[in-house]
């Protein structure tokens, strides 16, 4: 039995110093920890645990036991009892210690390695976000750069826009002038036009008086 003590506990040791330093099989050993852990496994885990704190407890009871009697009554086969409920008691403890690290090393390890996992996630996102900020920038720049093209061309358009506004405005003017001096034009026309009628009527009443004057003379 003390053997099997031994074995263990030098199991246990080397778990230990495999989940201490990073080597290839301590991804294996993780692994295999990870699978060991669900199911039934923790149950039976437990279960033997629970078996060795019983033997322990029962092995420190007997070394109490032991202890208790008188120094003249205990025999030399007692002190070898003693001696080997007390190496097992101390074996089995020290298992029992053993296995409590190697549990706290694989959940801390397992624990590190989610963080790690979030950190990375959380570093991908974070260089994504600054991706986005810097390319909502350079969108926000090309956005203010179409903005003054865009005032640009409205100041240009309302430049142009005055300037033929000022051409309306004077061609209206000079359709005005127009206007008024043909107006003129019609007025002076017609007067010229009065005039003439009037210049024919006179030129035929004088044409009648003459053709008159000769009829008389004739006769």
């Amino acid at each position: 039995m003390i053997y099997l003590f031994f074995a263990v506990l030098l199991v246990e040791m080397l778990t230990i110093l495999l989940l201490l330093f990073k080597t290839p099989l301590r991804k294996l050993l993780i692994i295999g920890l990870d699978r060991a852990k669900r199911g039934r496994a923790p149950l039976v885990v437990k279960s033997v645990t629970a078996t060795f704190f019983v033997m322990m407890m029962y092995n420190v009871y007997s070394v109490m036991e032991i202890k208790r009697r008188p120094a003249d009554v205990n025999n030399p086969t007692d002190q070898i009892i003693l001696a080997y409920h007390m190496l097992e008691a101390s074996l089995m403890g020290f298992s029992l210690f053993l296995t409590l690290m190697i549990d706290r090393l694989h959940h801390y390890i397992r624990e590190l390695r989610i963080l790690r996992k979030t950190m990375e996630t959380a570093k991908k996102q974070n260089r994504a976000a600054e991706e986005y900020k810097n390319k909502g920038a350079d969108e926000v720049k090309q956005l203010n750069e179409e903005m003054l093209k865009m005032r640009e061309k409205m100041k240009s358009l309302e430049s142009k826009y005055s300037s033929m506004e000022k051409e309306v405005k004077s061609a209206e003017a000079n359709s005005l002038a127009l206007k008024h001096q043909s107006e003129g034009f019609l007025l002076e026309y017609d007067r010229l036009l009065a005039e003439n009628q009037n210049l024919r009527d006179q030129l035929r009443a004088i044409d009648d008086s003459l053709s008159h004057s000769n009829g008389k003379k004739d006769t």
